[in-house]
C-alpha cells in the first residue's frame, strides 16, 4: 500500500473509489490538481482517490514521471510529489530525469533512490499494468475520473466534472448506508 491509496474509511463503511487516470507531463492534469484537492477536502477518508498512470506517447517524459511517482509513494511522498511535478511541466519537458530526481531531493526524499529507481526500472511494471487497464477500459487522454464504473473524460474539459463525481461518490456513499 503507497500514500495513494488511504488505508480504511469510517467504521462500517467502505471508501468510494475514484480512479485518477493522469501523466505527469499534462498540463489539463495539472489544471485538474485543485479539483482532486477539493474532493479529497470534502470527502476525506471516505472517498479513495487512487492515481493511476497513462503516460501519453506525445509527452516523452511521462513514463519516467509515472515510475518517479511510484517510487516517491514508496517513500511515503506520493501525493505531495505528483502535485509539485505537476505545477512544473515546463520544467518537467526541459529538465526531463534530471528534474524529476531534483524534485524528489526538494521535497525530503531519497534522491539518489530516485535515480537508481529510473535506472533500474522497478516500478515499470505498475505502470504498465496501469495504462493496459486504462486502454482496456477505453481512456485515451488523461485526465480520466472513474467512478461506480463511469468513465469521465475530463482530458476535452474540466467544467462541471468536480460536481458529477461529488454526485455520484455521493450517491453511492448513500447506498452503502
Amino acid at each position: 500500500m503507497n500514500d495513494f491509496s488511504p488505508a480504511s474509511a469510517a467504521p462500517g463503511q467502505d471508501p468510494v473509489v475514484l480512479d485518477v487516470w493522469c501523466e505527469l507531463q499534462c498540463t489539463d492534469c495539472r489544471d485538474a490538481l485543485a479539483d482532486l484537492r477539493a474532493l479529497r477536502a470534502r470527502f476525506g477518508d471516505r472517498l479513495e482517490v487512487r492515481l493511476r498512470h497513462f503516460p501519453l506517447e506525445k509527452h516523452r517524459h511521462a513514463f519516467a514521471a509515472a515510475q518517479a511517482a511510484e517510487e516517491a509513494a514508496e517513500q511515503g511522498g506520493g501525493w505531495a510529489y505528483v502535485e509539485a511535478v505537476l505545477g512544473r511541466v515546463a520544467e518537467l519537458d526541459r529538465g526531463g530525469e534530471r528534474f524529476l530526481v531534483e524534485v524528489a531531493g526538494e521535497l525530503g526524499l531519497d534522491a539518489e533512490e530516485f535515480d537508481t529507481a529510473l535506472i533500474d526500472g522497478r516500478h515499470i511494471l505498475i505502470v504498465d499494468a496501469d495504462q493496459a487497464e486504462g486502454k482496456a477500459i477505453g481512456v485515451t487522454g488523461t485526465p480520466t475520473y472513474v467512478i461506480g464504473g463511469e468513465r469521465l473524460d475530463g482530458g476535452t474539459s474540466q467544467d462541471g466534472l468536480r460536481e458529477r463525481v461529488e454526485r455520484i461518490a455521493e450517491r453511492l456513499l448513500a447506498e452503502q448506508g
